[in-house]
């Protein structure tokens, strides 16, 4: 089945930019390669090459390009079929033990297989495969995946390399002339073992193009710029905070995560944060920095000074000084990239920052402040590479915006570091801050939200309704297809009589849509069950029998159409490219494919930072750093809703940083932690961009579910950021989702409405019921329900009705 032209459209945005993700951590000189050759290739991710994490993440796409078929395509010829061949055996005999075992344990825990084995993934095994005579041209391509559900573990095989893998990378590395170890990952692996390797390249996983690109690279047809979006730690280093409990997990940390805390005690990662080389290399000359009000305008110099083609990224840190409230030794301010340089070409990059935004959060006060002192700005390619351009002195503390303290306190303090000592030459350049620039600004926290005439006509019973999704059944509300609009969309809000239903699409990488359907008068329905086979594969056969059989199948004469979405790159690999610009194409890629399939809002993008490297849903978050987060947001953000009538749905507010025990886990993080890094993003992309939808969290906030917490949504979300979207939650299914006994139950339908939440998503009969009955009790009120009502009834104003899929295959 040939491509659409759609999609040939969309492979080809995408084509020329991938090597702007792929970081390349060490370079000896051996690559790129002048010509296609024999190739040795070895690796997990050699065949199985991974495109994209699991769960919410997955996207149907009509094809994808693996390593080896990428390289094939590009003219090599590859002589290790044999290898091949043999390492899938041992593979898929592997699984199917980790399947079986997964059974068993379920069996034990009185469970459902297919529940616990949500987001697991097998270790990759242990092998004895001899590599032959591999030639002077060799890559090995190790491959991780990580999902929804689960979290990744400090074993061999996932965050630390087997012993199979360690021996062959250092045996090629040894034997071979030309030896490039490619790391096909969503997120940090330990690296120790094989540091002595001259050439590693993280590909990261790209979506549809994966393979290709990494050709494309290997021939220098494409030069690697991306820079890290996280701090890489070792194994002992990753596994020093608290992480990943059963129901309390304490952020103790406080606002020293990532670089903020390596660069504050003074350890040294494997790779820093902002870190990546290229194949030449760059010169930043004398940095020059010029103070407007509270804005401080950048110029740096770039030259490339090597002898290919490349793209260099410039990024300026700022010391805060330590007055009242103990600081990180330095945070992320502001950055550029180059365009593509020529060897010897020189480019002048401008951009600034607001001091504004620099601001800490005094939790006494309840304010954001700046102390007096001296704001030391550093430039540099990363976070450890910086020189001191200029101090920036405040001789006076100022008040920014007072607000109030919302968040509940956690039982400890958090933790503080001794300062660093910060040094300036006495010919570094001295800018005055004009404390009178500074005004305070105050919040108001009980703001008018005029009521829509059409939510003022509505009965109590349409009311409870709208503020439930539209009722899915079965199977498919639990693996986020509860859509009767669009097949295999993740939900939809009610469909009351005059208005059409709000169609919601997962999958931060790409649409996640049900690739086959067909099309009868009760409506769209997928031409395969409604459930992954990953999943399937944990249910007793004779479940699966009778879902088969219960199952809609397509009736003689039926015609079966095809929705194939295009899979981008995963949202911590675009984060590697530190350029705005392709979020952006990202974004308006996503947006054309809403509009051809009939979705509304697109649920993404996940705006949680990556707090340990052990979350396995890192893949899915763009980064460490708020800054950074909220820019590539907000651009993607901002290619969506170039479309008219669609819209993304920024997730999941807030501290979602784990997966086990996800729905249930109780996040204690003071207040100050909270504003400073875990709700900075989503207002930064909110401030920018204007997302028409946020999705909480599962998780609670010190001990409270994000879902019922109105200082959160309505005095945090609402007063203090201006959001005035739609609110919904993530997928909450009556019945399993919150085991009976666990310490903190399931949000409460009609609470979440109080407390302004305008969607309980999929929606349930007993969810609708739950919320009437609050309402006839008077326990929550008619006019809050207007309210949420009205948002949702706006946006439905706002979108064009769907095109239907025009255009598509048929069967």
């Amino acid at each position: 089945m040939e491509l659409h032209d759609y999609e040939k459209k969309h492979i080809a945005m995408l084509h020329g930019n991938l090597a702007e993700c792929a970081v390349l951590l060490k370079r000896g000189g051996n690559f790129p390669l002048k010509a296609p050759c024999e190739l040795a290739l070895y690796g997990s991710g050699a065949r199985r090459t991974v495109k994209g994490g699991t769960g919410s993440g997955e996207v149907n796409s009509r094809f994808f390009v693996t390593v080896e078929q990428g390289l094939e395509a590009a003219g090599f010829t590859v002589n290790t079929k044999a290898w091949l061949d043999a390492y899938d055996r041992i593979r898929d005999q592997a699984r199917a033990a980790f399947r079986k075992r997964l059974k068993q344990e379920a069996k034990e825990q009185h469970t459902s297989a297919m529940m616990l084995a949500l987001g697991a993934t097998p270790p990759e095994p242990e092998y004895e495969l001899p590599l032959g005579a591999p030639g002077d041209t060799a890559i090995y391509v190790l491959s991780r995946i990580s999902g929804e559900g689960a979290d990744r573990r400090l074993e061999k095989g996932d965050f630390l390399l087997t012993d199979s893998e360690i021996r062959d990378i250092l045996a090629l590395q040894s034997r071979c002339a030309n030896f490039l170890l490619v790391l096909n990952t969503g997120g940090p692996v330990d690296l120790t073992p094989v540091l002595s390797v001259d050439n590693i390249l993280l590909l990261s996983q790209l979506g549809v193009e994966t393979g290709a690109a990494l050709a494309e690279i290997v021939l220098g047809r494409q030069t690697p710029s991306g820079k890290l979006a996280a701090t890489w730690p070792t194994a002992e280093q990753a596994g020093s905070m608290e992480f990943g409990c059963a129901e309390d997990t304490r952020y103790r940390e406080g606002v020293y995560v990532g670089y903020r805390w390596f660069d504050s005690v003074g350890e040294r990662p494997l790779f820093p944060f902002g870190y990546g080389k290229s194949y030449t290399d760059f010169r930043l000359g004398e940095a020059e920095a010029v103070v407007s009000a509270t804005r401080v305008g950048l110029r740096v110099p770039v030259e490339n000074v090597g002898e290919f083609r490349g793209r260099e990224v410039v990024q300026a840190y700022v010391s805060v000084p330590a007055g009242k409230l103990d600081q990180p030794y330095q945070a992320l301010a502001a950055f550029a990239k180059s365009a593509e340089l020529a060897p010897g070409e020189r480019q002048s990059l401008r951009f600034a920052f607001d001091l504004l935004d620099l601001a800490s959060y005094d939790a006494v006060s309840a304010a954001w402040v700046l102390e007096a002192g001296d704001y030391i700005l550093r430039i540099g390619a990363d976070s450890v590479d910086t020189q001191i351009a200029a101090v920036l002195r405040l001789p006076e503390s100022v008040c920014v915006k007072k607000v109030r303290n919302a968040l509940g306190k956690p039982d400890f303090r958090d933790f503080a570091p001794p300062p660093r000592p910060r040094a300036i030459s006495g010919q570094t350049p001295v800018l005055l801050l004009d404390p009178a620039e500074f005004r305070t600004q105050t919040v108001d926290y009980q703001p008018d939200f005029p009521i829509a005439p059409e939510a003022a006509k509505l009965t109590d019973e349409q009311l409870a309704r709208l503020s439930n999704g539209r009722f899915g059944k079965g199977l498919a509300s639990v693996v986020g297809s509860a859509s009767t609009s669009v097949c295999g969309a993740a939900g939809e809000t009610s469909d009351l009589p005059g208005f059409r239903p709000i169609v919601m699409a997962d999958g931060p990488a790409g649409l996640r849509l049900t690739a086959k359907y067909y099309r009868d008068r009760k409506g769209v329905h997928g031409a395969a069950l409604p459930i992954p086979d990953s999943m399937l594969t944990f249910l007793p056969k004779p479940v699966q029998g009778v879902l088969r059989l219960a199952s809609r199948w397509p009736g003689k004469g039926a015609a079966v159409e095809y929705q194939y979405c295009t899979a981008i790159p995963i949202s911590a690999a675009l984060a590697q490219s530190w350029n705005p610009d392709l979020a952006r194409l990202c974004g308006d890629l996503v947006g054309s494919e809403m509009e051809r399939f009939g979705v509304d809002l697109w649920l993404a993008p996940a705006l949680n930072l990556q707090r340990s490297c052990l979350c396995g849903r890192n893949f899915e978050y763009f980064s460490e750093d708020p800054l950074l987060t909220g820019v590539m947001a907000a651009a993607l953000t901002r290619g969506v809703q170039r479309h008219p009538g669609k819209g993304v749905t920024i997730k999941h507010f807030a501290a979602n940083n784990q997966e086990y025990h996800r729905t249930w886990s109780n996040s204690l993080v003071s207040e100050r932690a909270m504003r400073e890094l875990y709700l900075r993003g989503f207002a930064h992309c909110i401030r920018e961009a204007a997302p028409k939808a946020v999705m909480s969290s599962y998780n609670l906030i010190n001990g409270k579910h994000t879902s019922m917490r109105r200082d959160l949504l309505h005095g945090v979300l609402r007063c203090e950021f201006g959001f005035r979207g739609i609110l919904m939650t993530d997928w909450l299914i009556r019945g399993g989702m919150v085991p009976k006994g666990a310490a903190h139950p399931a949000p409460e339908p009609w609470k979440v409405a109080a407390a302004g939440g305008d969607l309980y998503m999929p929606g349930s009969e007993h969810d609708y019921k739950n919320v009437l009955a609050a309402l006839r009790a008077g326990k929550l009120s008619r006019r809050q329900l207007e309210i949420n009502a009205t948002r949702i009834l706006q946006f439905r104003a706002q979108s064009a009705p769907p095109s239907r899929q025009k255009g598509n295959d048929h069967a």
